[in-house]
């Protein structure tokens, strides 16, 4: 299966992202993964052996993290396409978002792992080829995860198990993808939530813009727009609140434009940050570190004055996306898409692979 869908880039054209470029069958999915892990448990978890290589530590000073390649793995009948996008809930538990191998027998996008990282369920058919940005967010009593569908070009916001409370998709209201909203692509890549309730999503691989809804999922405004001059964007791919100094702030991940870009929560255009960026996915904070995945290869660590504070695993310039797992380096990461601070301050990467890998960075104590 191969699928083609617009990257934001400059005005009037078009920059064209493929997903699942090298499908692979599901023998050469085994044969691959199985050739450097011991010990292939085809009903769980498909994990290194810990006693058969030496710990891995990457960082510096007291940001030092043991790297444990593929600790999420599915069960053996949802095979992982592109792992896009992690998240947790109140209990630890873990939900990833994948757009599915073409073999797998199960078309599942959504894996569930407890917080030990042993796999508890799978869901989500409809998010096959297209499940991408993912978050949580508590409303009331009640949490709610907010999917990022690239495939059909939808927001869709569901409870933990899946049920659908809306959808949505071009926001004609904002008024600048021609008629009937067809002029320009729409492709949302992740959200953000203010702390009023409002909510904000990135039109990462469509045409550049931000928009911002309230609560209630009423539109209130547009900003941002293709562009390389501060304030306009390029694959604005994640989106996130920053709230770590005085005032809260909207951070922005700029990524073609090889930035971070800062803005007030109605919109307006704040700052460029390009110290340590080179293709910026998305963020998490934990405390006053904001964790930076870098499609280039390397996680970053930023403080909350956004000075960097060390760069995890860098791989950089690495070409290894279809290679067997064999030619992976361990420490190395090749393509981090998403990541995430968990609460005991362990950070998740997804990687941006045909057979994805999520690694744990598990913080090294004392």
């Amino acid at each position: 299966m191969k699928q083609r869908i617009a990257a934001g880039g400059h005005e009037g054209e078009e920059a064209l992202r493929e997903i699942n470029p090298n499908p692979m069958t599901r023998r050469d999915f085994l044969a691959r993964t199985g050739a450097t892990f011991a010990g292939v448990a085809l009903g769980g978890a498909l994990r290194a052996d810990p006693t058969s290589s030496p710990k891995i530590v990457l960082g510096t000073g007291a940001h030092k993290y043991e790297c444990l390649h593929d600790w999420l793995m599915p069960p053996s009948d949802v095979l992982w396409g592109y792992t896009q996008g992690v998240t947790e809930d109140a209990n630890g538990n873990l939900y990833v978002t994948h757009t599915v191998h073409p073999d797998s027998p199960k078309k599942h996008a959504i894996v569930v792992f407890d917080k030990h990282g042993k796999f508890v369920t799978s869901w989500g058919e409809r998010f096959n080829g297209g499940g991408h940005g993912l978050d949580i967010r508590k409303e009331g009593s009640e949490e709610f995860l907010y999917h990022c569908d690239t495939a059909n070009r939808l927001v869709v916001k569901t409870t933990l198990d899946g049920n659908v409370i809306w959808e949505k998709g071009v926001p004609l209201e904002a008024d600048v993808y021609g008629k009937e909203g067809k002029e320009h692509p729409f492709v949302p890549t992740n959200v953000a939530f203010g702390p009023n309730g409002d909510f904000y999503v990135a039109d990462g691989y469509g045409s550049s813009w931000v928009h911002q809804y309230n609560g209630k999922g009423d539109y209130v405004r547009t900003f941002g727009g293709p562009g390389t001059e501060p304030g306009k964007m390029r694959t604005p791919h994640g989106v996130w609140l920053d709230d770590r100094g005085k005032e809260p702030m909207l951070i922005i991940a700029d990524r073609e434009n090889n930035r971070l870009q800062q803005f007030t929560l109605d919109g307006k255009y704040v700052r460029v940050i390009s110290e340590g960026m080179r293709r910026p996915c998305h963020f998490s904070i934990h405390h006053d570190l904001m964790v930076i995945p870098d499609l280039n290869s390397v996680v970053t660590l930023v403080d909350k004055e956004d000075k960097v504070v060390t760069m995890l695993g860098d791989g950089a310039p690495s070409n290894l996306d279809s290679h067997p797992r064999s030619d992976f380096i361990p420490g190395k990461f090749i393509h981090p898409h998403a990541a995430r601070f968990l609460k005991n301050g362990n950070i998740v990467v997804a990687e941006w692979l045909p057979i994805g890998r999520i690694t744990l960075l598990k913080k090294v104590r004392g």
